[in-house]
């Protein structure tokens, strides 16, 4: 794997700046990958790879970098829980480590570089020298619905079967419809009041 500066060069020029959230997701992925054993995320295990991410922050975009896990790839998976963690899970064995930023993590940046008064620029510096332990929490857990032989239309790579919605018309992809009433509805037919948009 690439060192964590060469790391955040990459993630400052994908997500436009560096931040401390950057540095901490550059450290939090690279970590994951550590865990489970892969080197080489964005190459040769490329293929083993997903990621759980659950902020929509800039952290999201340097674990991106690091693990080459993209929506597109139906490799990074997001749940919306507004916390500072992410998931990495060997799609060979179903099996992850869930890494989370400790809260703690802020007071240690302020104990270490007292003398920088710039929150970000106390904390991108911390989080670049601050051990693994002193940043995060790791837990080894089991991810369901990757498991090769239970889930597989979570599975990158997974082509299902492409229907239309009985009420508006639009294709739905992957199996994500609702049936109701022998009809095949798109999830925002079927429940309106849960639609993310609303018609003017």
């Amino acid at each position: 794997m690439e060192s964590l500066d060469e790391l955040l060069v990459k993630a400052e020029a994908a997500h436009g700046h560096l931040c401390a959230g950057q540095v901490l997701g550059v450290r939090l992925a690279m970590l994951g990958c550590e865990r489970l054993g892969l080197a080489d995320p964005r190459g040769k295990d490329r293929k083993r790879l997903a990621a759980f991410v659950e902020i929509d922050r800039c952290a999201t975009d340097a674990i991106s970098v690091v693990t080459g896990c993209r929506l597109g790839k139906r490799t990074l998976k997001f749940r919306d829980w507004g916390k500072m963690a992410a998931t990495f899970v060997d799609l060979s064995e179903g099996r992850g480590i869930r890494i989370a930023a400790r809260e703690s993590s802020k007071d240690a940046a302020r104990a270490l570089h007292p003398e920088i008064e710039n929150k970000n620029q106390q904390q991108m510096l911390a989080y670049r020298e601050l051990s693994d332990a002193d940043l995060f929490t790791e837990q080894w857990v089991r991810v369901p619905m990757l498991a090769p032989d239970v889930a597989v239309k979570e599975l990158p790579g997974y082509k299902g079967a492409r229907t239309s919605c009985a009420v508006c018309g639009e294709g739905i992809n992957f199996d994500r419809f609702v049936e109701r009433d022998g009809a095949l509805l798109c999830a925002s037919c079927a429940d309106p009041a849960a639609r993310y948009w609303q018609p003017e």
